[in-house]
């Protein structure tokens, strides 16, 4: 049966006595930090305290800046002591999805990621929407809570974003929560958000994507070598989607002792999700959407004939997999 979102709403409520101390925890991403905007608003007088902490290094230039212009106030989960909250809320997350999130036993879960097999007193995750955003803008419009302009500018664009304009994963839900954000957003604040996407230390890394991307079927391959961030990977491979001839963009790095893939494509072909997950699943995380995916593998969890300080070794490796298991374009 299909809640009503009033229903949804007073369920969620009901996980919380008015006195509760909330730990709001994050894979901090314009769908997340907005999303636990939503939740401290919803529970503005429902809860002593509301603190939001993220498990990531937040070094991506648009999440900053998002950050800085909306005022929001974050915590580092190291710095964030669990035994101090009687309740721990998930957005955006559901905790196999990181290592310190799998730590906690959270309350609820609100998410928008495949199903994991997570279990929590209240959980709302639904697969088909194309972001967390929109679940929680429900709530709120069920709950009757205009958006102050910040929090409705955080909201449409991560709306925006995890939708990638409506040209990825997108249900009328998602349509209709826009359409009321706008109404309530500021446009200059979310144009700045959205164009503060680059480092003038990142620029080099697309200097070694040109050098080095192969082009296969229509796929551009890239591996980046050791990166300071995994975000560069996002950067490139959605830059690399901006060309022409390209239907899938795949780029790869090492930060932290881990290979990071990302994979961006048309949304017209194969499910990109399917695809990562079948080519390094057995390796460590890995999943996504139909049209952007992302997998993540300890080096040391890596085939041990793999060199991965022989970059083109490693990349003959990724495209090898990839192809296998993608197929015709």
């Amino acid at each position: 049966m299909t809640l009503s979102a009033p229903e949804k709403l007073r369920r969620f409520y009901d996980q919380f006595s008015g006195h509760d101390h909330v730990l709001v925890v994050i894979n901090a991403d314009p769908d997340a930090i907005a999303s636990a905007m939503a939740v401290s608003r919803l529970l503005w007088h429902k809860a002593t305290t509301v603190t939001i902490s993220h498990v990531n290094i937040i070094n991506r230039p648009d999440n900053l800046t998002m950050l800085r212009l909306l005022k929001v106030s974050m915590l580092p989960f190291g710095d964030a002591d669990p035994a101090r909250y009687n309740k721990i809320v998930i957005v955006d997350s559901q905790p196999d999805h990181n290592e310190f999130m799998a730590q906690l036993s959270p309350d609820i879960i609100i998410d928008h990621h495949p199903e994991t097999n997570a279990r929590a007193p209240f959980s709302d995750i639904r697969p088909h929407y194309g972001a967390t955003a929109t679940i929680l803008t429900e709530y709120l419009r069920a709950a009757k809570i205009k958006p102050s302009v910040k929090l409705a500018t955080g909201l449409f664009h991560a709306i925006k974003t995890d939708t990638n304009s409506f040209k990825g994963q997108t249900v009328i839900e998602d349509v209709r929560a826009f359409q009321y954000l706008f109404r309530h957003a500021n446009m200059h604040l979310a144009r700045r958000i959205e164009k503060a996407d680059l480092r003038l230390g990142f620029l080099k890394y697309f200097k070694i994507a040109l050098q080095n991307m192969r082009l296969r079927k229509g796929r551009a391959y890239v591996h980046l070598g050791p990166v300071v961030n995994p975000d560069v990977c996002v950067i490139i491979a959605d830059f690399f989607m901006r060309i022409i001839s390209v239907n899938w963009s795949i780029v790869s790095g090492i930060c932290d002792k881990k290979l990071v893939v990302i994979f961006r494509n048309d949304g017209i072909r194969k499910n990109a999700g399917d695809v990562v997950q079948k080519s390094f699943g057995q390796f460590g995380s890995a999943g996504g959407h139909k049209n952007m995916a992302r997998a993540e593998m300890a080096l040391s969890d890596l085939p041990q004939q793999i060199d991965f300080r022989d970059d083109k070794k490693l990349l003959s490796w990724l495209i090898n997999r990839v192809e296998k298991r993608a197929g015709k374009k």
